[in-house]
């Protein structure tokens, strides 16, 4: 017995004259209801659930507008194709403000009708078993990549691959697969720290490597100030690549986007990666620089970004760029970021913005703290979801409106990602070892080899030396350091929640989005 494959309800007035369309229908195993006026119409689908409306427009009576306003206050996720004669434009638009599927003109075909139908009815089912053939081709080609010998293009490769798998398998949620590109994502990690282990240091020394965090300015910023371009410096915190791609769309009605990328510096958190691209410079080099920089990191400070202004005015002044007038703004809270709005035309005068929006970091530091939000950022969907719903409703998204409307370019990056961590690993170390989760620095510092990196001597990582026999340890992939009497205390804490500083693709393979304004491709 042929499985039925939708339940349809046709209306029109002249439904007679369909009876070969429905019987081609019925053929290619769709069950029919017909109706020849609204009213009969509309009391069907107080009876019954249709997954596809067939609606004639031009109707004595009720016309199919009013049919189809009915319909959708009733039943608002209805899926309608609405059939007619006529092809004025306001009827068009119509239709297109009132959430149909389809609009089809008459004379229509029983070919025709029938693959409206399976569009409407089946393309989420035919993506979702596409994206099933495609991934696991995409699998078997990743897991070969992993064999080859890899340089940072293809990790980044490899890396956004990965992304694109996690937001496809966000709109198709019963696929079955997520488990296995976690899987995967997990085997990559392993192979990326490995790599990073083995290549990280020749890249400190200037040899053949990817851009970093210490490159941002003088790659990015100082050739638009070069030109006499109005240039924002945008670094939102902890931002990950999956996080920017959700967001994605909303840049691209303001602004045309090239993506590239960068690799944060290490530790992946604030004293070395972001203050890396205020300064331009390496950790040893900027707490010799700036001596109280270096107080505040050994003191293990709350704040450790407290010099921003003072690093980016001075990096402009190196460039010969001490003219251009620069703003400096960092933004923690909702009422300050809307502060800055309403004053955002005061600052467009400046040459140069620098702006730090901490919402993302603030997230997945939080998440690890309130039951609320572990329930509502349970996991990476969950992650990208809740980013991409602040940046909807945000003061942000007014700000690059009005920097696109008056022609601004926008550097967007971020300092580093972040990572859910799953495995506990546990450290020993002195009273006045730092505090982090996924990092740590201090005397005698000792953990397992397989799950972090362990560094005896900064110096090659280009890492201040606070003290003496200093040495750093950093986790890889998903682990995170727990101390062996408070072990039960910090896995309930902070096992499956975000975090950073460590080595991953999450954490240190970060977007650079070069976003110019539309306006200019006018």
């Amino acid at each position: 017995m042929m499985k039925i494959r939708g339940n349809i309800l046709w209306v029109d007035d002249e439904i007679e004259h369909l009876k070969p369309h429905i019987l081609f229908l019925k053929e290619k195993g769709y069950n029919l209801e017909i109706a020849n006026n609204g009213e009969d119409a509309i009391a069907l689908t107080k009876k019954e659930h249709f997954d596809l409306i067939l609606l004639d427009q031009s109707m004595p009576g009720m016309d199919g507008l009013e049919v189809l306003s009915r319909i959708k206050k009733n039943r608002h996720s209805q899926i309608v194709i609405m059939i007619t004669k006529t092809e004025d434009e306001w009827l068009m638009d119509e239709v297109i403000t009132s959430q149909v599927e389809q609009l089809l003109f008459k004379p229509v075909n029983p070919n025709q009708i029938f693959m409206a139908c399976k569009q409407a009815l089946e393309k989420n089912s035919l993506s979702q078993k596409k994206a099933t053939r495609d991934y696991l081709k995409e699998f078997q080609h990743i897991n070969d990549k992993l064999r080859e010998n890899l340089d940072h293009d293809d990790w980044w490769n490899i890396y956004d691959n990965l992304v694109e798998w996690q937001l496809k398998f966000d709109l198709y949620k019963d696929i079955g697969l997520n488990s296995i590109l976690e899987e995967q994502i997990q085997t990559c990690n392993k192979e990326f720290s490995a790599f990073i282990e083995q290549m990280y240091t020749g890249w400190l020394q200037k040899k053949k490597g990817p851009t970093l965090s210490t490159d941002i300015f003088e790659k990015y910023i100082k050739p638009e100030l070069d030109i006499e371009n109005k240039v924002c410096l945008l670094v939102v915190d902890c931002m990950r690549h999956d996080h920017f791609k959700s967001i994605q769309p909303l840049l691209e009605t303001l602004f045309t986007i090239d993506i590239d990328y960068k690799f944060s510096l290490l530790p992946t958190a604030t004293p070395y990666s972001r203050n890396a691209i205020f300064s331009g410079m390496f950790p040893d080099d900027m707490v010799k620089k700036y001596p109280q920089q270096s107080e505040d990191m050994q003191n293990d400070v709350s704040s450790l970004n407290q010099h921003e202004k003072t690093f980016l005015q001075d990096q402009l002044t190196r460039f010969k760029l001490e003219k251009k007038d620069m703003h400096y703004h960092k933004i923690w809270a909702v009422q300050e970021g809307k502060k800055f709005e309403n004053r955002i035309k005061d600052y467009l005068q400046k040459d140069m913005l620098g702006l730090v929006v901490n919402f993302v970091d603030i997230l997945a530091h939080n998440s690890s703290q309130s039951g609320v939000l572990k329930e509502m950022v349970p996991d990476e969907t969950g992650y990208r979801l809740a980013v991409k719903s602040w940046f909807e409703n945000s003061w942000l998204l007014g700000v690059l409106k009005e920097l696109s409307a008056n022609n601004w370019t926008v550097i967007l990056t971020s300092d580093h990602g972040s990572i859910r961590v799953q495995n506990d690993i546990m450290v020993a170390a002195d009273k006045g070892a730092s505090s982090g989760v996924r990092y740590k620095f201090g005397r005698n510092l000792n953990t397992n080899k397989k799950g972090a990196l362990v560094i005896k001597e900064p110096e090659l990582y280009k890492l201040p030396n606070f003290g003496p026999q200093p040495s750093y340890v950093i986790a890889k992939e998903d682990n995170y350091f727990v101390y062996p009497n408070d072990i039960h205390k910090y896995q309930n804490k902070f096992k499956n929640s975000f975090q950073h500083g460590g080595i991953s693709m999450e954490e240190m393979m970060v977007p650079i989005a070069v976003m110019r304004s539309k306006k200019n491709d006018n």
